[in-house]
């Protein structure tokens, strides 16, 4: 689902987070009748999906330890990598399907892509990964996880703790590379403090639901190319990290930008010379 649908969706879903643990059985007809429905509102009516082995691979757990901090990567191997200008990451039965969008810049570079994040899982659902090419085409890998309450699950912190922490963000390579080639890519990772508040969490004190607040947009750059560009929503789980690949051929820092829904501008930097 688009953004703009987002709190028509969220509405809908609160009398089925308000029954605690329970898990609507799944019916094969209902969740492909489900999954058109977000294929054409995401992708376009009558857009093929092609089936993406050996164009990417997703994990994800079969069955989830927590539902609100439920750990996916995406890689997309070297060969296929330069020709993916988008990824979109979807759990097909959350109230807001759509996870993340990630749009690919030069500073993606050329060899093995690399996407790692965390999300929340409401229910019982198919988790989606879609690619797209710059010529339009698309592929898809699907995992089922096992999970339910992680959108109205309650944050890991008292409130006014959160907040006073909001935006604070660490940005750091990951296993630095020496001798590589032109091509290749190396990884870094991104940790934002911040609650991203579904809407659908309760304040135990008050008893009256949390409002909506979360990280909704994203952009990271290798000196001034991009790297990547990301849209987000409430199924990215509280203080995202986000593991990504980048260039090592292109010079200067790595920098974040992100922005969450109250307008709020977070900024960091990292020298990665050497990575």
């Amino acid at each position: 689902m688009t953004p703009k649908k987002w709190p028509l969706a969220l509405s809908a879903a609160l009398a089925c987070v308000i029954m605690a643990g329970h898990v609507p059985v799944a019916h094969a007809d209902e969740d492909a009748e489900l999954w058109a429905s977000i294929q054409n509102d995401v992708f376009g009516e009558g857009r093929q999906i092609a089936d993406g082995e050996g164009k990417l691979e997703l994990e994800a757990p079969y069955r989830a330890e927590d539902a609100a901090v439920v750990p996916i990567t995406i890689t997309i191997p070297a060969g296929t990598a330069p020709k993916i200008r988008k990824l979109t990451l979807i759990v097909d039965k959350n109230p807001a399907p759509v996870v993340a969008a990630f749009s690919f810049g030069a500073a993606a570079g050329e060899g093995e892509r690399k996407i790692e994040t965390r999300v929340r899982i409401n229910q019982y659902s198919n988790v989606r990964a879609v690619i797209e090419t710059a010529d339009g085409s698309a592929f898809m890998q699907t995992k089922f996880v096992k999970a339910a309450g992680g959108c109205s699950a309650p944050a890991l912190k008292d409130k006014d703790e959160a907040l006073a922490s909001i935006g604070k963000m660490k940005l750091r390579p990951l296993a630095p590379r020496a001798n590589v080639s032109s091509s290749a890519t190396a990884n870094a990772q991104i940790m934002v403090r911040h609650p991203n508040y579904s809407g659908m969490q309760m304040n135990q004190l008050t008893g009256l639901y949390i409002p909506a607040k979360f990280l909704e947009h994203m952009k990271v750059r290798k000196g001034d190319q991009l790297v990547f560009e990301m849209t987000s929503g409430i199924s990215l789980s509280e203080n995202p990290h986000i593991t990504f690949s980048y260039a090592v051929d292109v010079e200067g820092p790595l920098s974040v930008s992100a922005r969450d829904t109250d307008g709020k501008v977070f900024t960091t930097t990292a020298d990665v010379t050497g990575s």
